[in-house]
């Protein structure tokens, strides 16, 4: 006798576990926050995800950083100048509702809240951050080389300072929380990709 099936899209449900998770954190999250913004019931939870909170988490952190990533890429591979979609990614910060700024990174609250409680969910969040800092990195070497950046600072550095930037900015957002507080810092930051 086979189970039954699902009832819902996995990923859509995961997406909405992510916004409960992004707005509490991971330990005030409780199973029964993510049951009712996923809209499924305690049987269902379980059997669809024996490992509880954890495992949603753990799938949670995945398509974020799958979805940021893969959006991030379509737009470099559509631009004639890889660099400015860099530029604007870091500026976009700014414009955004008052609600955003004050649930900051997603990514860097998990490495922040996780970093002594669970190691292996905090790597998870790491790598996140070091895929998009390995792909600054590329587009960074790619711009030096056709002389679209005359920084000749070190890829890497450079790519390591705009992620160090991306993490500072989780926590000034929620300072600032508006593009007045916000764009003039974005702007001296962003003076380094000229």
């Amino acid at each position: 006798m086979s189970g039954r099936s699902r009832i819902f899209d996995e990923q859509d449900v995961i997406s909405k576990a992510t916004s409960v998770f992004w707005e509490k954190g991971y330990e005030a999250t409780s199973t029964d926050d993510l049951q009712l913004a996923m809209g499924i019931g305690k049987g269902s939870f379980y059997n669809a995800f024996p490992g509880g909170k954890r495992e949603i988490f753990g799938k949670a952190i995945d398509q974020f950083n799958q979805r940021g990533l893969q959006s991030l890429r379509t737009q470099l591979a559509q631009s004639n100048k890889p660099v400015d979609v860099i530029r604007q990614f870091f500026r976009n910060i700014a414009k955004e509702s008052k609600p955003v700024h004050m649930k900051g990174c997603f990514m860097g609250n998990t490495i922040a809240e996780l970093s002594s409680i669970d190691h292996a969910l905090e790597h998870k969040a790491v790598k996140s951050l070091q895929q998009l800092e390995a792909l600054f990195q590329e587009v960074i070497r790619e711009a030096q080389q056709k002389g679209d950046l005359s920084n000749d600072t070190p890829a890497p550095l450079l790519a390591r300072h705009l992620v160090n930037l991306w993490s500072g900015l989780g926590i000034t957002r929620r300072m600032y929380p508006n593009a007045a507080g916000l764009t003039g810092l974005i702007e001296l930051n962003l003076k380094i990709l000229q």
